[in-house]
């Protein structure tokens, strides 16, 4: 038996007991797509006052909103530059910092999210290119036969933010699930607005310029290809040339954000990879010079992805500072009881307020139900259809990208009747949501939740399935919900989430636990010896006493202590000694290792219900509500006891 050396400095629990840590060498238990959610929803209040402090000032001084936002600011090299007014400063400069963050998600999402399972890409593809097509078909009906209908982008494009930050004042009325699909159909829905801005609104195009940003391009290409990520200004500098060039050629530059967020690739981080960083700590803690600390802050950086990192750097920057520049920009205009009388007869007003208020939802949904039914029930909405329509309407507010087409397509008050149609088709899409919200409520419980959650099955996170045959399982063999926690008996969290889940399966007669081995060597140097005694335990049907003392117990865990928990709960320690000595378990750790790879789960404790990776604090609330959700849902399908 090989005792472990000491550590060099034993980790020591959190000092308050907040349910949301994680031992994997600093980095957070909230997923990425959580953080973004959080994030998108929270700036959609910014955003809305942002909007309403323009149309204030427009109205108190409208000389002063105008004549202060058509103000040029220049940026000269030598004898070249780029002059240009406030408001093209951020609608084609800071924009493209947003559309760079869309991208960034949309790349997370086909790496790492609901769509790297490729034919779950059909339907939220269809569903976008629908929910504009219609919008759009709309808006040229009513706009048939005058000069307008050359405005017709203006109607087609959702407002991520807005739509976001709409469905959290809902809360629980409508599933997590309809989030991603929103998320999914705004993502198609910009990269087709982006297309069309460059191709259908951009000025005389100077085809030298766009060559020259295309060869740009190309570097940029070869450059990821043959250097991939490790020198992130080469990648700035090419990304503002090739902005540079795009405006010179007369197309909107902001589609460089999108291209150079779909390059940037993402990954979960690796647990060698966080081995390496805790390495490379120890070397500093030893030796603290410039040099290793250098090295150190390389080393962590490396263990995330650069598009986690760059999610990280600009979102809440996009969130909270450029849309509600933009909004500040672009939402301003005078505001009289003529002017909305006139708007609310005009052909533009309508046909955007007719086309997201009508157009989206019918677009979306009829895309969704067809591609089910010519699918034959392969392809599915992730939420039910009650949610499906609630996010068709919640995609009906469009403001961002389409106050950005406005300004291009209109001027005059050709564009003041348009911004008047973006902001009533805001108010019409809530109101809309609310009255389906209100329908789905009153449905009985379990119409509703089959409204709300539907038939399909989920993505299954949990690489290995949990056979009760060599899985330790505490809990109804057949129950509908089965928590699977990858754990570390000497991870402090670990510690802190065991009585959480206690509590939980006291509560919750129809749940089975499972623990799996994911011993944290580097920063926890006795929890492999101890993943080994419980499994010796296991040989005398002693599994879960000796789990829960050394849970109980983490800060001795030596093998002195190991045997005196052995006779404390009545094992043959001689047995126990010699198959400890043997090394009896590290087949089966090596086993539930092998899984948390295959899993994605870098460190502990992670928690899968139902095979789907639970996100977040791990409070009794938290998963309780995802024990409720999972469920209700295999009620639904019929699922019985997951994978």
């Amino acid at each position: 038996m090989t005792v472990p050396p000491e550590p060099l400095e034993p980790p020591e629990p959190p000092e308050s007991p907040l349910l949301s840590g994680q031992t994997e060498c600093g980095t957070s238990a909230h997923g990425p797509l959580r953080d973004f959610l959080r994030t998108e929803t929270g700036s959609a209040a910014v955003l809305l006052t942002a909007a309403l402090l323009a149309l204030a000032w427009a109205n108190l001084g409208p000389g002063s909103y105008a004549s202060f936002w058509h103000t040029e600011l220049s940026v000269r090299i030598g004898s070249g530059g780029v002059s240009l007014g406030l408001r093209e400063w951020v609608n084609s400069g800071l924009m493209t910092l947003f559309f760079f963050v869309v991208g960034l998600e949309a790349r997370r999402e086909f790496d790492m999210g609901e769509l790297r399972e490729r034919r779950r890409v059909t339907l939220p593809v269809l569903a976008g290119l629908s929910g504009m097509a219609v919008p759009v078909a709309v808006y040229l009906a009513v706009n048939a036969g005058h000069a307008s209908a050359q405005g017709w982008g203006t109607a087609m494009s959702t407002d991520t933010a807005f739509a976001l930050g709409m469905l959290a004042l809902f809360g629980t009325r409508l599933p997590g699930s309809l989030r991603v699909f929103i998320l999914s159909v705004s993502v198609v829905d910009d990269f087709v607005a982006l297309a069309v801005i460059a191709f259908a609104y951009s000025k005389a195009v100077s085809v030298p310029a766009l060559l020259t940003a295309l060869g740009l391009f190309a570097v940029l290409l070869l450059v990821r290809r043959t250097l991939g990520m490790r020198i992130p200004a080469l990648y700035a500098v090419l990304g503002v040339a090739i902005w540079v060039a795009l405006l010179k050629s007369g197309v909107d530059p902001v589609v460089t954000g999108l291209a150079m967020g779909l390059l940037t690739y993402a990954r979960p981080a690796e647990r060698s990879d966080l081995e390496h960083a805790t390495t490379l700590f120890r070397r500093f803690r030893e030796q603290p010079t410039p040099e290793l600390e250098r090295t150190v802050r390389r080393g962590l950086a490396s263990t995330l992805s650069p598009n986690e990192r760059l999610q990280r750097m600009f979102h809440p920057w996009t969130s909270y500072v450029i849309v509600p520049l933009f909004a500040l920009a672009n939402a301003g205009i005078t505001v009289s009881g003529g002017q909305l009388a006139h708007a609310f007869t005009s052909p533009i007003t309508l046909g955007i307020l007719f086309g997201y208020v009508l157009g989206k939802p019918l677009g979306i949904i009829g895309a969704a139900l067809l591609t089910t039914r010519v699918s034959r029930g392969r392809l599915r909405p992730p939420a039910g259809w009650g949610a499906i329509t609630a996010g068709g309407t919640l995609a009906g507010v469009g403001f961002t990208v389409s106050l950005l087409i406005a300004t291009l397509a209109f001027d005059g008050d050709e564009l003041a009747q348009a911004k008047i149609g973006i902001l009533a088709a805001v108010v019409g899409s809530f109101v809309l949501t609310w009255l389906v919200t209100r329908v789905i409520g009153a449905l009985p419980k379990r119409s509703r939740s089959r409204a709300l959650l539907g038939t399909s099955q989920g993505i299954v996170d949990l690489s290995d399935s949990v056979d009760v045959r060599r899985d330790h399982v505490r809990g109804p063999l057949d129950a509908p919900v089965t928590l699977v926690e990858y754990g570390d008996f000497e991870c402090p969290y670990c510690g802190l989430a065991e009585p959480v889940v206690r509590e939980l399966l006291a509560d919750f007669g129809d749940v089975r636990y499972v623990w799996r081995h994911l011993p944290l060597h580097d920063v926890h140097p006795n929890a492999q010896l101890a993943a080994e005694a419980a499994e010796a335990a296991a040989l005398q049907d002693g599994y879960w006493e000796m789990h829960d003392l050394l849970l109980e117990h983490q800060g001795d865990l030596l093998p002195k202590d190991l045997l005196h928990y052995a006779e404390e709960i009545g094992l043959d320690t001689a047995r126990f000694r010699a198959d400890l000595r043997a090394g009896v378990g590290s087949a089966h750790i090596a086993a539930d290792l092998e899984s948390a790879d295959l899993s994605g789960v870098s460190g502990t404790p992670t928690f899968f219900v139902n095979g789907r990776r639970h996100h977040g604090a791990y409070d009794i609330a938290s998963l309780s509500a995802a024990v409720r959700a999972a469920r209700e849902r295999a009620a639904l399908t019929g699922a019985g006891r997951p994978a």
